[in-house]
């Protein structure tokens, strides 16, 4: 793959002039701002992260977490694009690599459904062994498997690229070299080695399409597997940056975390002798500032940056493989040995003592339930003609209605509808339907 066919300002939908816009805006700088400023994005802002939406403490959302991946990743970007052109690679467009990969992390998370990683697995185990796996069985083993290995990976590039009911062709209309900087699993579902792919059968030719635009490398001769776009490494590492180093912070803030176990694992990233001017300048910082919170939050941001440095090193050293599509594996499992053990830890600590916190196990419960139910009584109502589904199909958005439609793309409308809600809409939704609770007059 090269750079000159990857970075591309061709946008979905739309007619390309094969010029680049000398305005004040580049293009992938307004791929940036249309993201912003859209319906999808703004939800996020009440879909959960890890732990609940928020009492006393302000703790991470989904909108929060993309912000600051894409605050990452721009970085990320800025620091290859420079590498990049010191190599002597010309391109007018490299220096806006981190423009792009910005905007790609602002998108990354948007497809996901309400109550984090538990609504992706209700919807998953619905048609997969619950109440919708009836409904699959008449269609297509492949998209049957979209829908029984349902991935808020596809259903962001379906969010981005589909045409809506009443809206305009190509979606968001956002540039291909973005849209194809989200794609982490760049193969459909039923070629997945694992439980995550890139698109859906409804939108694998529109991914084809920015493929073969681009000069992604594709893998196999059957189905449809690509090579990733390179600048999707960056993507996953300012993610895998953000997650759980955030996490332990937030874990932190709730009294979870003691403030001496989150600072042991924040100055683990270090390496004791090599680092040792480096610490002692941290240690100072930290008599100066008497804040825990923001002693904990100099120290975390420190970490993000040892680590931002760790993956462009990564980047380099093997961007011969990741230019020929031949690397498989994340840039933050080629970090130094002293960072990955540091990282392996806070993982550990995470999974067994964050993310089964009571508080988290209970949004998760309560959101499987509300995601499981929504899906079945909206399914319902869309593929039969019962009084009470077609009362219920007047609650169902415009934009997501779809005429003559077949089980599939009925389907998808419902899971569309249901995917793009907010924890606290499905919740309100759920009591209404289920009688819990009445409309206020």
């Amino acid at each position: 793959m090269e750079w000159q066919h990857l970075l591309s300002v061709k946008r979905l939908g739309k007619p390309s002039s094969g010029t680049i816009n000398e305005e004040s805006r580049t293009e992938f700088q307004r791929d940036y701002d249309r993201l912003i400023f859209s319906s999808p994005f703004r939800r996020l802002q009440n879909k959960t992260q890890v732990f609940p939406l928020p009492g006393s403490v302000f703790v991470h959302n989904r909108l929060t977490h993309s912000l600051e991946v894409a605050s990452v990743g721009r970085s990320l970007g800025n620091m290859l694009s420079a590498y990049i052109e010191r190599k002597g690679i010309e391109h007018p467009l490299l220096g806006e690599m981190g423009s792009v990969v910005a905007a790609a992390c602002l998108a990354h998370d948007m497809g996901n459904p309400p109550f984090g990683h538990s609504g992706e697995d209700a919807i998953k185990g619905f048609f997969h062994n619950g109440k919708g796996k009836p409904m699959v069985a008449g269609i297509e083993p492949a998209k049957k498997s979209d829908l029984a290995l349902f991935d808020g990976n596809a259903n962001a590039f379906r969010l981005l690229t589909h045409q809506f009911n009443g809206r305009r062709k190509g979606g968001y209309a956002l540039t291909y070299t973005m849209l194809a900087s989200i794609v982490k699993y760049p193969y459909e579902s039923p070629l997945a080695n694992k439980p995550k792919f890139g698109f859906f059968q409804s939108e694998k030719q529109i991914f084809s399409e920015i493929a073969r635009e681009l000069g992604v490398l594709k893998m196999n001769a059957e189905g449809l597997m690509y090579a990733r776009h390179p600048l999707v490494y960056l993507v996953e590492a300012a993610d895998d940056i953000c997650y759980q180093i955030m996490d332990i912070e937030d874990a932190h803030k709730l009294k979870i975390l003691s403030y001496n176990e989150t600072k042991e694992l924040y100055l683990n990233f270090y390496n004791r002798k090599e680092d040792a001017p480096k610490l002692k300048n941290i240690e100072k910082t930290l008599k100066d500032v008497t804040d825990a919170n923001e002693q904990i939050a100099y120290l975390r941001a420190g970490v993000i940056g040892l680590l931002v440095n760790n993956c462009i090193g990564a980047f380099i050293e093997n961007e011969e493989a990741i230019m020929k599509g031949g690397f498989n594996s994340q840039l933050m499992k080629c970090i130094t040995p002293v960072a990955l053990q540091a990282m392996k830890q806070v993982a550990h600590v995470s999974v067994n003592r964050v993310y089964c916190h009571p508080s988290v196990i209970e949004i998760e419960l309560a959101g499987y339930k509300i995601i499981s139910t929504l899906l079945q009584h909206f399914t319902e109502a869309a593929l039969t003609n019962s009084h009470y589904g077609k009362k219920l199909m007047k609650l169902f958005p415009s934009q997501y209605l779809t005429e003559k439609a077949d089980t599939y793309s009925t389907i998808q409308s419902v899971v569309d509808y249901v995917s793009g809600m907010t924890d606290l809409y499905a919740l309100e939704l759920y009591r209404k339907i289920t009688g819990i609770s009445l409309p206020k007059l």
